[in-house]
């Protein structure tokens, strides 16, 4: 297939959203068992706090073109790694920016391995962070997956990497995939938690519910995905359709 049509261009570079939050859409990875790897756009999210500080969320590569645009924005700060599968580009970005603090949710050093040599701080709490005056923080725990989502209170802006992804029917070209997203509950307009994900939430569904009411409390103007199209507006009603399946 055409992975070019899945790309949101231009790519690597900020295109802003609101005050002080930026997103950065990247290059199409493939994920998947070996002979059915699925081609994933990449989306990256940066945002601004007092000082010039950066929060770097799901990075993407950091090319040179990218990298001198962060330099006019300001300065990274931190480097998130939200849930095990989204690790990629932190080693990239912690060794341009020394100084930054790398967090990282429960699941990446077991999923990477070798690619990321370095520990990172823990994302396991609600609160403890230098950003909570400007970014809730909301572990959501599973069995295998646990992804972190962050809530920038000025913009109303909340950031999610899988726990909804939402794949344009036509921006694949590939029949096999438009099944699979369709079959998946991850297709636009009615993008989801993937099925198989849905999974690792079975156990304790009570928290997921708990969760998704925390989300719906924030009242988002906005849901920042990193794979697909995102929700630029009526964020809430989004949270409500999107997670119809675990009421």
């Amino acid at each position: 297939m055409q992975e070019s049509r899945l790309v949101y261009p231009p790519l690597n570079t900020p295109k802003p959203v609101a005050d002080d939050v930026w997103i950065v859409d990247g290059p199409v990875i493939r994920f998947g068992p070996r002979g059915l790897r699925m081609p994933f756009p990449t989306r990256a999210t940066i945002l601004r706090l007092p000082g010039a500080r950066l929060f770097i969320h799901s990075p993407t590569p950091l090319v040179d073109e990218l990298k001198a645009e962060i330099a006019r924005l300001g300065t990274p700060s931190w480097i998130i790694g939200p849930n095990r599968l989204h690790y990629w580009w932190v080693p990239e970005w912690h060794a341009a920016y020394l100084d930054a603090r790398v967090f990282l949710a429960r699941g990446i050093a077991e999923q990477a391995g070798d690619r990321l040599a370095l520990d990172g701080e823990p994302l396991e709490a609600r609160s403890g962070y230098p950003w909570d005056e400007w970014i809730a923080t909301l572990p959501v725990a599973g069995s295998y997956m646990t992804e972190v989502v962050f809530f920038h209170l000025k913009s109303r802006t909340l950031l999610l990497t899988d726990l909804i992804e939402n794949f344009e029917a036509e921006r694949i070209g590939s029949p096999l995939m438009r099944l699979l997203t369709w079959i998946g509950g991850v297709r636009d307009p009615d993008g989801s938690t993937p099925r198989d994900m849905r999974l690792t939430f079975r156990r304790d569904k009570a928290a997921l519910k708990a969760a998704v009411a925390c989300m719906l409390g924030w009242d988002p103007e906005r849901i920042i995905l990193a794979h697909g199209r995102w929700y630029e507006r009526n964020g809430r009603a989004e949270l409500e359709r999107a997670f119809r399946w675990a009421k």
